[in-house]
């Protein structure tokens, strides 16, 4: 993998504060076959299309969709009336919500809310025939694995050493030293699947890794391995405050998070608008927490909340 042919696309959201180095689209151009990872929503395709121009792109031979939520995957079909050659590659249980995406879009609507879901834009339709799950995609040696966690149709790339994770670690937000990095757990989430996609990805130790939020490392196994302990860190976090009720219990598991997690400690050094974003997105990442351990019975709760790591 030459990292002289990988590219960044920014797909920034002025009109959202904070929405900024957040979104991204990833080109790679490989010696025979081009593709794209997550072109993102319908309301930044043209930028994302002026920019393909722009590197001389004529033609994409894949569009590799990490999960199919509207931040990475809703323009996909606006996105294919420019390239129509390229094929999509997605899970297997997400291909009928791209084909026929009015369901996905209204759950949007109501996780998101409207104002932000509309901001976005509507989710394209994909043709049928035009997506599709592989293995192995066609002959450019790239891998796709399933990695439920985040979202259940979520997917991970491995090229060459380098791998695209979408969500499976998290988010993570670029700081001139330290580490910022948090759980992305909306519901419905299972711990043991969050967890069992974060392993079998940590067991094909790649060297470099791609956050769709957000940035490349180089230390992927260091990242992967955060995102793990985060999980078990946060759940027992929730589990700890789980008998405090409505926003008193929001705000005790942040303060407990805040004391315990060394990491997640630095959204205190983000720009203000990003840190605007985050507690955001974090109320998503609570609620995903939440709804597991209170689906858990009372001994189960009691064996997070006493475990020692």
């Amino acid at each position: 993998m030459n990292r002289n042919n990988l590219f960044c696309i920014d797909l920034d959201q002025p009109s959202l504060e904070g929405f900024r180095k957040f979104i991204s689209s990833w080109l790679y151009l490989g010696e025979t076959f081009t593709i794209l990872v997550d072109p993102g929503p319908l309301s930044t395709i043209t930028h994302l299309c002026s920019q393909l121009r722009q590197k001389g792109i004529e033609r994409l031979d894949y569009v590799l969709l990490t999960h199919i939520h509207i931040d990475h995957a809703g323009g996909t079909g606006a996105l294919l009336k420019e390239f129509p050659e390229a094929t999509v590659i997605c899970h297997p249980e997400g291909v009928r919500h791209m084909t026929a995406p009015e369901k996905l879009w209204q759950g949007t609507r109501k996780v998101l809310g409207p104002r932000l879901a509309e901001a976005y834009g509507e989710i394209v339709p994909v043709p049928e025939g035009r997506i599709g799950y592989e293995e192995t995609i066609g002959k450019t040696g790239i891998r796709a694995f399933l990695t439920p966690g985040h979202a259940q149709h979520h997917c991970s790339y491995l090229l060459d050493d380098l791998l695209f994770a979408g969500e499976v670690a998290g988010v993570h937000c670029e700081l001139a030293d330290g580490l910022y990095m948090r759980p992305a757990t909306p519901p419905r989430f299972i711990l043991q699947v969050a967890l069992d996609s974060i392993d079998r990805m940590i067991d094909l130790a790649p060297r470099t890794m791609v956050f769709a939020h957000y940035g490349l490392v180089d230390d992927a196994l260091k990242h992967l391995q955060v995102a793990r302990n985060q999980l078990l860190l946060w759940v027992k976090g929730v589990a700890a405050n789980i008998s405090l009720e409505g926003a008193k219990r929001e705000e005790a598991i942040v303060d407990w998070l805040l004391q315990k997690d060394e990491n997640y400690r630095n959204v205190s050094r983000l720009p203000q608008d990003l840190t605007v974003r985050e507690r955001y997105f974090l109320g998503n990442t609570l609620r995903g927490l939440i709804e597991y351990v209170e689906s858990l019975p009372d001994k189960e709760r009691r064996a997070l909340r006493d475990k020692e790591k």
